[in-house]
């Protein structure tokens, strides 16, 4: 599912028309926040979250929250829902056996950085992740889970598009009204350029009482330079734009894309028309780590792989917490 352009913008009629199935989204989220009381696990619990529905960057936070923290000497475990795969958990994911239809594509991903959970009830997996040694557990998503209490939220959002036209599902992307989100939060990480960061500065600095770090994700080296090649991309992810962008930033010849739903499964049929596709036009195929995860083994090969780290401008803020909250200060360089 693609979400709607009115989503983004300034609020119009459809989204004022819509606004009171939202008004009734958002007591409904109120509600099932409301029950406790939440879960203890016994060590800290750092929640990456956000507030839109669809991509905002929490994957790569969660990554570089996973590095940052293992660089501190400090043993975190991932704990997630595993969208769009089968299993309910808890259970640890293993990329020797698991696949994204498993686990969803999101966990395969953070399993590569530190060990990660499964877990439809979130209480269970951390208590499994705890069991299992870890010293911290990072949430991913679940802000909007009543089930476990969080000694750290940070709010991800993408810089580009802000919070959207401000309104709450279905008449905007927000799981729940700003104000509301922002009062659980204690970070706020807004991902992207200089200009999409003055732009959303501009728009929605005024409602951020909070801490606020921004961050921009930059392209790892590839094995295949891409300034000049000519590629055929693909990518299944919240905001499939911004990967179309990274390829534009490194130079690349984009000879077509491909914008599909997030998580989508990439079957042989859509492989197999992606591929001929880029033959006929001279083309190489390049898509997200997080879509890679979902391809089978036997075409992986055959596409290009473009991975992207966030970068942080200053982890002073989040690290002030991360001494409270874990017990003595860092040595770690950030």
């Amino acid at each position: 599912m693609r979400a709607p352009g009115f989503w983004h913008g300034e609020p119009g009629l459809l989204a004022a028309l819509l606004s009171p199935v939202g008004a009734l989204y958002a007591a409904a989220t109120r509600r099932r926040l409301a029950r406790g009381p939440r879960a203890r696990v016994g060590v800290p619990v750092i929640c990456v979250g956000n507030l839109n529905a669809g991509g905002t960057g929490k994957t790569p936070m969660v990554i570089a929250l996973a590095q940052h923290l293992t660089a501190r000497g400090i043993a975190a475990h991932a704990v997630t829902r595993g969208h769009g795969g089968s299993l309910a958990g808890p259970v640890r994911v293993d990329d020797r056996r698991h696949s994204a239809a498993e686990t969803g594509d999101e966990a395969l991903l953070i399993a590569a950085f530190m060990p990660t959970w499964v877990a439809r009830d979130r209480a269970a997996g951390a208590r499994a992740a705890m069991a299992a040694g870890a010293q911290a557990i990072l949430l991913d998503d679940g802000f909007q889970n009543p089930g476990l209490a969080h000694d750290l939220s940070l709010i991800v959002v993408d810089a580009h598009v802000g919070f959207g036209n401000g309104r709450v599902i279905p008449a905007g992307p927000l799981r729940e009204p700003v104000a509301a989100g922002l009062a659980r939060a204690d970070l706020v990480v807004s991902i992207g350029d200089a200009a999409a960061q003055d732009r959303f500065a501009r728009r929605w600095g005024a409602h951020i009482a909070l801490p606020h770090i921004t961050g921009q994700l930059h392209p790892l080296p590839t094995g295949l330079p891409l300034k000049g090649q000519p590629v055929l991309a693909f990518a299944g992810i919240g905001h499939p734009e911004k990967f179309f962008r990274t390829l534009a930033a490194m130079g690349a010849d984009i000879r077509a894309t491909h914008a599909l739903s997030d998580h989508q499964p990439l079957g042989d049929a859509l492989m197999t028309r992606l591929l001929r596709e880029a033959r006929s036009l001279g083309a190489q195929v390049v898509t997200t780590e997080k879509d890679a995860v979902r391809l089978a083994p036997a075409l992986r090969a055959q596409v290009m792989t473009v991975p992207v780290r966030l970068r942080l401008d200053d982890w002073g803020p989040l690290d002030a917490v991360l001494d409270r909250i874990m017990g003595g200060p860092s040595d770690a360089a950030p």
